[in-house]
């Protein structure tokens, strides 16, 4: 099975999705090092920086790679049944965060910009495998590009040396 060479065609670029890329002009000293240093210097993602360091997988992330993150936001970990977020950050847990994270963490770069092409040639959905065994169907809903129809990317293209960043408002678990 590919792993998940995706991208969106441009139209994706230019729909409400907030595409925050590198501009042309930029240079690789601009760039975050890693997909962990995106998530750390994030105002909007204390809660997943404290899960991946509760998880011990801070490492892992600032690695070669590639990898393309799916970082849900405060307020996507805040919509979590209430106690859910505190049990799995506790250490007898730690395996069940470490499956949930691993959800959201796809072992290749895929940008936006051949997202839409993928689910276009898939027949309106491409089916992608991540790193904790998670099955995610990825569609688009209008403009916006949706994951197991439930959670919505807001932000794409934040690139980092080992790969790609793109927001999501929801966390993504691991199927019961």
């Amino acid at each position: 099975m590919n792993f998940f060479k995706i991208g969106l065609t441009a139209a994706f670029a230019m729909t409400g999705v907030a595409a925050i890329a590198q501009t042309s002009d930029s240079t690789d000293a601009e760039m975050p090092a890693t997909v962990a240093d995106i998530v750390m210097e994030s105002e909007d993602h204390t809660t997943l920086e404290t899960a991946v360091t509760t998880a011990e997988m801070g490492e892992a992330l600032m690695g070669e790679g590639p990898f393309t993150v799916f970082a849900p936001t405060d307020d996507a970990f805040a919509a979590l049944p209430e106690g859910t977020l505190d049990e799995v950050l506790m250490e007898e847990n730690r395996d069940q965060l470490v499956q949930i994270l691993g959800c959201h963490v796809v072992e290749t770069k895929a940008l936006a910009a051949d997202v839409a092409q993928m689910i276009e040639d898939d027949d309106g959905s491409h089916d992608v495998t991540t790193m904790g065994n998670c099955s995610l169907t990825l569609t688009l809903d209008g403009d916006m590009v949706k994951i197991n129809d439930a959670v919505t990317v807001t932000a794409a293209d934040l690139e980092a040396g080992n790969g790609v960043v793109h927001v999501v408002d929801g966390v993504l678990l691991p199927a019961s």
